[in-house]
């Protein structure tokens, strides 16, 4: 809202009003035209805002002095082309009495982010968006294999319905903050950098309940289960994330958070992973090493492969088939066999210096 409204008349007082009036029809208004009770009503909030800022200058002894004289300036209210200036003249009123810098230092004193001590229109009032929101998810490793899609359920915030997102019990009285002078942010920084943070004493609302709501406890929020599917991708691993946009907490005048998933892959009984790559054991016994012979062996697939070994084969021998382990967008892993000889109760020497 700009200096060129009069601040009475949001308010509904008379110029010589008192304190305590103007504090009366503060909190009358601030009730009524409070933005959780009307949600989707942007005209409701803006209204609001405006009564904010008419009670923060109104309300403070000096500023309201300032005000007054401003607008006892030739033209009557403020704005536009009403001060007396002479449109051919800038910078020079018509009766001479106060120049256009006069002019400058007032509106800085009444609307400075910095000496008001909260966020005032003149402030770069910068929205916050949620926080994101993290979830476990352990899935199976054929699912880590070939991806797929997975149903959660996830806690999300919504508007408390005992107290409609007012923070208060229904019959308690609606205050305005004063941690942020009823503004609802709070500004950081000086001068051009100024910016303002929704203010974390009222959550961004402008007002405190005389009582808080015995649900929410003042938050205005409460929490409900809420069921998402997930598209896992395929080469998925242990402390992998995903990110899914807008499905954490709620901001403050900016966008919600965003709801991050982090995987944790079920140990399967015959292979072993690393990274890409999959390893698992298989024996043979003492005359397929030494004569050599051809295995059938499975794979994370669901398939099996061919493995040809080699006579001769000692115990510990690793050997590779290549493209059969995970697979993710930009590569794919391998499978590694070791084959552990079977020693037969029975040995002769050369057996076991074979072994």
């Amino acid at each position: 809202m700009g200096p060129e409204k009069n601040f009475y008349k949001v308010l509904q007082v008379p110029e010589d009003a008192t304190e305590s009036q103007i504090k009366s029809a503060y909190r009358k208004l601030a009730k009524k035209y409070h933005p959780d009770r009307n949600p989707k009503d942007s005209a409701i909030s803006e209204r609001f805002k405006a009564i904010g800022e008419a009670n923060s200058i109104l309300s403070d002894p000096e500023k309201r002095k300032q005000y007054d004289e401003m607008r006892s300036f030739p033209g009557g209210e403020l704005g536009g082309n009403r001060f007396g200036f002479d449109s051919g003249r800038r910078g020079f009123p018509r009766d001479g009495r106060v120049s256009l810098e006069g002019l400058s230092d007032i509106f800085n004193t009444i609307f400075d982010p910095i000496n008001s001590g909260f966020a005032t229109p003149k402030s770069d009032v910068m929205p916050q968006k949620g926080k994101d929101t993290k979830y476990k998810l352990e899935v199976s490793f054929e699912t880590a294999v070939h991806g797929g899609k997975i149903a959660i359920t996830v806690p999300v915030d919504k508007k408390c319905i005992e107290c409609s997102g007012s923070g208060g019990h229904p019959k308690t009285e609606i205050r305005p903050c004063r941690e942020c002078q009823a503004m609802g942010n709070i500004t950081f920084g000086r001068g051009p950098f100024a910016k303002a943070r929704p203010c974390p004493a009222c959550f961004g609302r402008g007002t405190i309940p005389g009582k808080k709501c015995r649900v929410c406890r003042g938050r205005g929020r409460g929490q409900e289960e809420k069921r998402l599917h997930i598209r896992v991708p395929r080469g998925i691993d242990s402390g992998s994330k995903i990110k899914v946009t807008g499905k954490g907490k709620p901001g403050q005048g900016g966008a919600p958070g965003d709801l991050i998933i982090i995987f944790n892959v079920k140990e399967h009984p015959l292979f072993q992973r690393k990274n890409l790559d999959v390893y698992m054991n298989r024996k043979i016994n003492f005359k397929e090493a030494m004569r050599g012979t051809e295995l059938i062996v499975e794979t994370i697939f669901g398939e099996t492969a061919r493995l040809k070994i080699p006579e001769g084969t000692q115990s510990g021998t690793v050997f590779k088939l290549s493209g059969r382990g995970f697979k993710s967008k930009r590569a794919k892993g391998d499978q590694y066999v070791e084959v552990h000889v079977e020693t037969p109760s029975d040995v002769s020497k050369e057996q076991e210096e074979f072994v």
